[in-house]
């Protein structure tokens, strides 16, 4: 396997004066997604929780939905090709027996990287994928969450981000119980795979799906995590940085409850907004 954080020399100036000193650094190495064999994806990822990362994409993508649909996961050996060594870098999804293997490959490109996510998706109805557990919408939901109880999420979560703390270049998704107890925690240099790591083990535990809980980010909301959110049976989503119209879009055709600029007291809550228990007296204007 390969590791988190991997060391570099660098040159350090501070005030003028100039010194040398080793780095600690996040580890970035590509990972290819097989699906019965058939090569499918190829993510730029954070080594670790690999089998979840693929389960959680799988889910997203419409594949997987609980863990009596997976067979198993496992690395290919000799993915290099040199001498049967295992680079650790390729893994093969099975489905269990009866379980359709879709042909979505040939649908579409799907390449995605660390920074912005899956690429070269065809057109919007190629990721509107159907949600196998559609979201409550009605305002009676029995899901409420008090904005005080989000607005100590983000505090939260970087606490509970160690690789974080020892290379600042790691993204984060965590899964809070509505009261606001911290459920999982991954990292990744990417926030969606962060995410897929979440819901793919989630899924290998077999608590899909997610109803009860709040997904919090470190970063944006892109119509990605929205989708992901949705997929998981996710109903809020928490992000300290803004949305993309795209993701405020699909978050209210979905009833998703988006919440974005999540700083200390403050919030843009732009869907959903019948699950925070908000003062009757707050303004709509």
């Amino acid at each position: 396997m390969g590791r988190v954080t991997e060391r570099r020399r660098v040159i350090r100036i501070r005030d003028g004066a100039v010194s040398t000193r080793p780095d600690t650094l996040v580890a970035e190495e590509p990972l290819e997604i097989r699906l019965g064999g058939k090569p499918l994806a190829i993510t730029m990822r954070t080594p670790g929780d690999d089998f979840a990362l693929a389960a959680g994409f799988l889910v997203s993508e419409g594949v997987l939905a609980s863990a009596g649909e997976l067979a198993n996961i496992v690395y290919c050996a000799g993915a290099t090709g040199e001498g049967g060594s295992n680079s650790y870098n390729v893994v093969d999804v099975r489905l269990a027996d009866g379980v359709p293997v879709p042909d979505i490959t040939l649908e579409r490109n799907v390449y995605t990287t660390s920074s912005c996510g899956l690429c070269g998706k065809a057109s919007l109805d190629a990721v509107r994928t159907t949600a196998r557990w559609p979201l409550d919408t009605s305002p009676d939901t029995p899901v409420r969450i008090e904005p005080a109880t989000l607005s100590a999420l983000p505090d939260r979560l970087r606490a509970a981000q160690r690789v974080f703390e020892r290379t600042g270049g790691l993204h984060a998704a965590a899964l809070f119980t509505t009261d606001g107890e911290l459920l999982d925690i991954r990292e990744d240099v990417g926030r969606h795979n962060a995410v897929d790591k979440i819901v793919g083990r989630a899924l290998q535990q077999g608590q899909l799906p997610l109803s009860s809980c709040v997904l919090m980010v470190s970063g944006r909301a892109s119509f990605e995590l929205v989708q992901k959110a949705v997929m998981a049976g996710i109903p809020v989503l928490a992000a300290v940085s803004a949305p993309s119209s795209l993701a405020v879009d699909l978050a209210v055709e979905t009833g998703l409850t988006l919440v974005g600029f999540l700083r200390g007291t403050s919030m843009n809550v732009y869907a959903g907004e019948h699950r925070l228990a908000l003062s009757a007296a707050a303004s709509t204007g």
